[in-house]
């Protein structure tokens, strides 16, 4: 069964859609368009646009979880399952995937059916901002290419922190920086000019991936996040690049 939470919008300032500047209020029907319009297609895209290459960073992420029998995971923004799929089958205990997006969330659910993947699993349409989880109720969360998409990236750092038990991981999978010089330009070249037309035959949506494509060049950069991290109270805060920095991923602990 597919359990909905309404999500709220904020005023009072700008949020970033791309690289439009937007009434927050409006952000997360916009990005709900986006993912609605791109659901059935998500996973090939991410196959053809990283070349295969993000299944290497999404193992990568699970080898420093360390799945255990008796892990409860919060996986954030993971409607079609990914991340919640390499979880079990790695040794995890049970995994509680929320998105913000129904269509999403209903590919995850008949992936699991399609798996005969009945245990261990529940489907959340909620919100990154507002989780509908009790304070100290899970012992891992993770999020992986989805916290450039919600509205306010303290808020959502600062509910990641709340719903983690003392001793809980924090890990974020999110493209970021490159550092390794000449190739910043290559990826430029490449996001640019090649993922929109991508998403243009393939998902036949090319403006959803100029938004998604925007959206990281918005992100803060591998420092920064590590600072946002610290302000709302995780320990031990540190990241990690990948692929010269295309993406990384951000690790913290609740103290």
């Amino acid at each position: 069964m597919v359990r909905a939470m309404t999500a709220q919008g904020q005023t009072g300032h700008k949020a970033s859609f791309g690289f439009e500047d937007i009434d927050p209020a409006d952000k997360p029907a916009r990005v709900r368009n986006v993912f609605t319009s791109v659901a059935a297609r998500y996973d090939i895209m991410n196959d053809l646009m990283s070349a295969g290459v993000h299944r290497l960073w999404k193992a990568t992420l699970i080898d420093r979880l360390r799945p255990r029998p008796d892990m409860h995971l919060l996986d954030v923004a993971g409607g079609t399952g990914d991340i919640a799929f390499r979880f079990l089958e790695a040794g995890g205990g049970h995994v509680s995937v929320v998105d913000l997006t129904e269509s999403m969330v209903r590919v995850g659910r008949d992936r699991a059916l399609d798996k005969a993947r009945l245990d261990g699993i529940d489907w959340v349409v909620g919100d990154a901002q507002r989780l509908p989880l009790p304070d100290a109720s899970v012992d891992a969360y993770t999020i992986a290419f989805g916290l450039r998409n919600v509205t306010e990236i303290d808020t959502a750092l600062a509910e990641a922190r709340r719903v983690l038990k003392p001793g809980g991981h924090f890990l974020c999978l999110e493209f970021s920086r490159v550092v390794l010089p000449g190739l910043d330009q290559l990826y430029d070249r490449y996001s640019f000019k090649l993922l929109p037309k991508i998403g243009e035959i393939v998902a036949r949506d090319r403006d959803s991936y100029v938004y998604l494509v925007e959206s990281i060049r918005r992100f803060p950069a591998q420092e920064e996040l590590m600072q946002r991290m610290r302000a709302v109270g995780f320990a031990r805060v540190d990241h990690m690049n990948l692929s010269g920095g295309i993406a990384a991923i951000h690790s913290g602990w609740a103290i």
